[in-house]
């Protein structure tokens, strides 16, 4: 599976779009109770007013490889925010993932 981010921008073909961080998290948590492989996840980070940024998805990937040994991070996840403060700060932590 590739999941696609995003508030505004259509995803690509063959992705599968989520419009919000809990969204993305709760296919991300399926996807793991299924034992289905997630091959990337793209972030974009602002999702518009009074919604949680995207980063809040790395927050959470990050949780859960600290706190449960067993959850399988996605094989790649990319950003393709404009925002580049928060793409900085994003790719940062996928860094940090993955390292």
């Amino acid at each position: 599976m590739k999941i696609f981010l995003d508030d505004c921008r259509q995803e690509p073909s063959g992705w599968t779009r989520t419009h919000q961080v809990d969204e993305t998290i709760g296919l991300l948590v399926k996807c793991q109770e299924r034992g289905e492989t997630v091959e990337v996840v793209s972030l974009d980070n602002d999702l518009g007013a009074d919604v949680l940024e995207g980063r809040k998805v790395l927050d959470w990937l990050e949780e859960m490889k600290h706190f449960n040994p067993d959850f399988n991070l996605p094989k790649k996840v990319v950003v393709h925010s404009a925002n580049p403060v928060a793409r900085q700060r994003m790719e940062t932590v996928i860094k940090r993932l993955y390292s």
